[in-house]
């Protein structure tokens, strides 16, 4: 028996062991592809699942009655999740002196939020975001109707300290320039002290349409909005699954094909090796 025709006789060649292993291999990491991106698409659907609860949660809570807000007790146990966007109620007086813009952009165009620190009956101070105001009314004098002055009642939404910058600008209380509504920096610019961790945005004085009865600062502009694309990216990572999925059955079905043609193809070689087959057998 020649070499050639005991290659044949093997059942398991190293070439077929190798294309076996290859085939596993390959089978292995489409699988573990696949599950992480059915796991991403998952994933997404919970997170979709959580978004939908905190908006009919924050909805509920922008439309409930105003409460009184959280008193320094409170303050500790306060998060965003539990408590951003109440309606809330506080009495004070307005420290109209101490009040900070900071740059805005509303529906009524570009210009400033108000926030005044309110020092409220219990001795603590609430900054309160009254409204917004365009540039030419930044001035306090321009604004017409005068300050709030005496005690006031407030109502309006909790909002928490906003980042020490805004897109791509940075705070710079040396210079009275304020991009963010940042409540420790506020208070340390203007030398407050005891004030909570939080901002009140401050109900519309008159109904935001009639702008025949407008006073500024204009309050009730708090934009609500909360991305909520997950079902998008579900769809997306689902979908990258099956093509995954469909591609890695028909390159490895492909792969499996090919695997047995060739070895079929060596096979017939072998056994039709001239000089070695029934043709080119010699007589004794």
């Amino acid at each position: 028996m020649t070499a050639r025709q005991q290659g044949a006789a093997q059942p398991n060649p190293p070439s077929r062991k190798r294309a076996t292993g290859a085939l596993v291999a390959f089978a292995l990491l489409a699988i573990v592809a696949v599950a992480g991106l059915v796991s991403l698409g998952v994933w997404q659907v919970e997170r979709r699942a959580w978004k939908l609860d905190l908006i009919e949660r924050v909805n509920a809570r922008v439309h409930a009655p105003a409460t009184a807000a959280p008193s320094a007790d409170q303050w500790p146990r306060l998060t965003k999740a539990a408590d951003e966007y109440r309606r809330v109620r506080l009495t004070g007086t307005f420290l109209n002196d101490s009040e900070t813009l900071v740059q805005a952009v509303t529906e009524l165009g570009g210009g400033f939020w108000v926030m005044t620190p309110l020092r409220t009956v219990d001795g603590n101070v609430v900054l309160v975001n009254r409204g917004f105001v365009p540039p030419e009314l930044s001035e306090r004098a321009r604004r017409g109707g005068g300050d709030p002055t005496g005690e006031t009642t407030v109502t309006g939404l909790l909002r928490f300290s906003e980042p020490g910058n805004g897109f791509l600008r940075t705070n710079d209380p040396a210079a009275g320039r304020w991009y963010a509504r940042d409540v420790p920096a506020i208070a340390a610019a203007r030398g407050l002290r005891n004030v909570a961790p939080y901002f009140v945005d401050a109900d519309a004085a008159v109904p935001l349409g009639d702008a025949s009865k407008r006073t500024w600062p204009v309050g009730g502009l708090t934009v609500i909005t909360f991305n909520n694309n997950h079902l998008v990216y579900a769809i997306t990572w689902f979908a990258l699954a099956l093509m995954f999925a469909a591609g890695a059955v028909y390159a490895g079905r492909e792969a499996y094909r090919r695997s047995r043609a060739d070895d079929t193809r060596d096979t017939r070689d072998t056994q039709d090796t001239p000089g070695e087959g029934k043709a080119g057998r010699r007589a004794p």
